[in-house]
């Protein structure tokens, strides 16, 4: 049994995977990132494959370690895309140790600056075009689902900030179930927008809500509700079961978790349900060949970017940037951010 603090813990791969149960991961995500921490923990501990020299444990890694962890898979010829989710686990890991006090520090944030969240040229992966994913859209009935991937595509956002979203954070044109709310005072005199926070984690309160995914963004950002994705939410909302969370979330289960916030593998069903209807998705498919749903935050970037040649606002969009880059957008909110998304973006109806 892992120890109830994570300082003292002999095991802290044990201990974060204990705690990925509690907070309610699947047995295929547990044990896809024990596979990944195993070999990370294998490999620190072996003086002739580390570039110590000298036996580490997952405590003691630093940045370099982490690299070289990195740059042996990918040369056994890892496809990138498995390299890039194996990495993705192992700065999860890091993270979430340093947050809880076991770590004094992550080592991966270095070697996710340069890696995490690029966006995609790789040439393997699925390439789909406006009118294909239009015609995807078109064949999605349910309010809620419909709702859910029309969000996705259209804002860019990851999907845990999706789930992440309160109706507080979504502001509309017309009178709505949102008429009594309050909404974040970041979108006054914004017009229909959504905000989308940097700081729910998983674990957190947020709201009044512990919530199950984190955002990841580095800035809180306002991204802009055209009039289709306005359309979408003011027919979910029209049906949307009240909650029992004062948080008062967006998106609600409609079936089993009646009223209560989706989480990340409920979106990633309904997506992935949808893709192998379509033939975009198999059950061992890789990122290159499967849309799930961080596949339509790829297609949001590549269609975005390639629309407006505007690299800085795209990124300003999906969080990607901070400091007094993202300054410039959020202070010329309406002229930079609102005109351009409104010029550029792709309808899917």
């Amino acid at each position: 049994m892992a120890a109830e603090n994570p300082a003292e813990a002999e095991d802290p791969v044990g201990y974060f995977l204990q705690d990925m149960t509690y907070h309610g991961k699947t047995d295929r995500t547990r044990d896809a990132y024990e596979r990944v921490l195993r070999a990370f923990e294998s490999f620190l501990g072996d003086p002739s494959r580390n570039p110590s020299g000298t036996a580490r444990s997952v405590g003691d890694a630093t940045h370099r370690d982490c690299m070289a962890w990195i740059h042996t898979l990918r040369n056994r010829d890892v496809a990138p895309s498995t390299v890039a989710t194996y990495a993705s686990y192992l700065h999860r890991f890091y993270a979430y140790m340093a947050q809880v006090g076991a770590f004094d520090s992550n080592p991966m944030s270095l070697v996710m600056e340069e890696m995490d969240e690029r966006i995609d040229t790789n040439p393997a992966r699925r390439e789909l075009s406006v009118p294909q994913m239009r015609e995807f859209v078109r064949g999605i009935a349910h309010p809620l689902e419909h709702a859910l991937v029309v969000t996705l595509l259209k804002t860019g956002m990851r999907v845990g900030e999706l789930c992440n979203l309160d109706l507080r954070d979504v502001s509309l044109s017309v009178d709505t179930p949102l008429s009594g709310v309050s909404t974040r005072a970041a979108l006054d005199g914004r017009g229909p927008s959504m905000y989308v926070a940097a700081d729910p984690s998983v674990g957190s309160i947020t709201n009044g809500e512990e919530r199950t995914a984190s955002n990841k963004r580095k800035r809180s950002t306002v991204v802009p509700v055209d009039d289709e994705l306005e359309d979408v939410l003011l027919r979910w909302l029209a049906v949307r079961p009240d909650s029992p969370s004062p948080a008062e979330p967006l998106f609600v289960g409609t079936a089993s978790g009646w009223g209560r916030r989706l989480d990340p593998d409920a979106v990633h069903h309904v997506v992935t349900s949808h893709a192998a209807d379509a033939g975009w998705y198999r059950a061992g498919g890789d990122r290159e060949e499967n849309v799930t749903p961080h596949y339509f935050r790829h297609f949001f970037t590549t269609h975005l970017r390639d629309r407006t040649g505007d690299r800085g606002i795209v990124k300003y969009l999906r969080g990607d940037v901070a400091g007094d880059i993202i300054d410039t957008y959020t202070h010329n909110w309406g002229d930079r951010v609102r005109e351009t998304y409104e010029s550029n973006i792709y309808s899917l109806r």
